[in-house]
């Protein structure tokens, strides 16, 4: 497995079968160009075969932390330590690029994603609930 960041339009849309709905163009080159937006891809045996996408986000009494926005697996490569991979990868990034820490949200029984952010070192809270506007 190899991890990279990918940084191209057509790196993205060579991935976009791991995504939840076809990469917009419009949508995509905005994230790749502003360079607090992350998107690493795993490949294997050189396809795509995973992907985490982190968001620096920045507050005045907290500096910058990394929000892990989206994590995924395609179906046919999931159970082999690619989430967790990909999941240290991103906080690797984040402390090279000097944040406070790392934060993600996910559904409390979502057991896959739960045992990934625990092996990856996480710690739950259970206390917290997402809010959301959709428009």
């Amino acid at each position: 497995m190899d991890i990279r960041r990918v940084t191209s339009f057509d790196a993205v849309v060579a991935a976009g079968h791991l995504f939840d709905a076809p990469p917009r163009e419009d949508a995509t080159r905005a994230f790749l160009a502003d360079d607090r937006h992350h998107l690493l891809v795993a490949y294997v045996d050189g396809l795509p075969a995973g992907f985490a996408s982190g968001v620096e986000t920045i507050h005045p009494d907290k500096g910058v932390e990394m929000f892990l926005y989206e994590l995924g697996v395609d179906d046919a490569h999931q159970r082999r330590g690619i989430a967790t991979a990909l999941v240290r990868a991103l906080l690797d990034l984040a402390r090279e690029r000097g944040c406070t820490g790392a934060w993600t949200g996910t559904e409390e029984d979502n057991a896959a994603a739960l045992a990934t952010y625990r092996g990856a070192g996480a710690e739950l809270d259970f206390d917290t609930v997402t809010v959301s506007w959709g428009f």
